[in-house]
C-alpha cells in the first residue's frame, strides 16, 4: 500500500498496490502493522456502507465527538465518490481546511480521515457505494456534523448537489473552538 499525506495533518490518500497476474489481481486494502507505522489509529471497530442511487447526492460532513472520535478509511466500491476530510481540529494551523480525492474502484484510492476532523462525499455517478472502515462504534450521542456549504470551509464541489438528507442540509455552521491553554 502507498500512503499518500495530503495538507490536512494525519489525512492520507492509501493507495493499494495490486499484484497481477492471468488470474487478475490481488491487493491488501488493510494492514495494522503499515497503519501503525505510519502513526494512523490501527483499530476497526466498524464497517459501514452506504448506497446512493443517483449522482449529485451528498453525504455529510460529519464526525464523532470524543470520547467516542473516530477515524476512518474510506474507499468507494461502486460508482464514484468526491471524496472530503475538513479539519476541524482547535488550534492547528490547517483548522477549517479540506482536502478532496476522487475515488472509483478503478483507481482504488482510500481517504484516511482522522480524529477530530469532519467527513463527507458527493456521488459523481448513479449507483455509488462507498464503504467506511470506523476506528469506534457509532455513538448517537457524539454523533454530529457542519455544514458542506458553510463559507469557514469553502469547499469547491464538483458538480451541484441534488440530493441531501434535511439534517445534513440543517447542521449549524462552523464555530472555531478555542484550543486550550
Amino acid at each position: 500500500m502507498r500512503f499518500q499525506a495530503t495538507p490536512i495533518p494525519g489525512a492520507f490518500v492509501v493507495t493499494p498496490e495490486p499484484f497481477r497476474d492471468e488470474r487478475g489481481s490481488f491487493a491488501r486494502v488493510w494492514c495494522r502493522d503499515e497503519f501503525t507505522t505510519h502513526g494512523l489509529n490501527p483499530s476497526l471497530a466498524q464497517i459501514n456502507t452506504g448506497f446512493n442511487p443517483k449522482a449529485g447526492t451528498l453525504r455529510g460532513i460529519h464526525f464523532q465527538t470524543a470520547p467516542h472520535a473516530e477515524a476512518k478509511l474510506v474507499c468507494c466500491t461502486r460508482g464514484a465518490a468526491w471524496d472530503v476530510v475538513v479539519d476541524l481540529r482547535p488550534g492547528l494551523p490547517t483548522e477549517r481546511h479540506w482536502f478532496a480525492v476522487e475515488m472509483t474502484p478503478g483507481n482504488g484510492k482510500m481517504l484516511y480521515v482522522p480524529e477530530g476532523c469532519g467527513h463527507g462525499y458527493l456521488t459523481l455517478e448513479d449507483d455509488t457505494e462507498v464503504r467506511y472502515h470506523a476506528s469506534a462504534p457509532y455513538a448517537p450521542d457524539s454523533a454530529t456534523g457542519v455544514r458542506y456549504d458553510d463559507p469557514a470551509f469553502g469547499i469547491a464541489w464538483p458538480r451541484p448537489v441534488t440530493s441531501i438528507s434535511d439534517r445534513d442540509r440543517n447542521w449549524p455552521r462552523f464555530t472555531p473552538v478555542s484550543p486550550p491553554a
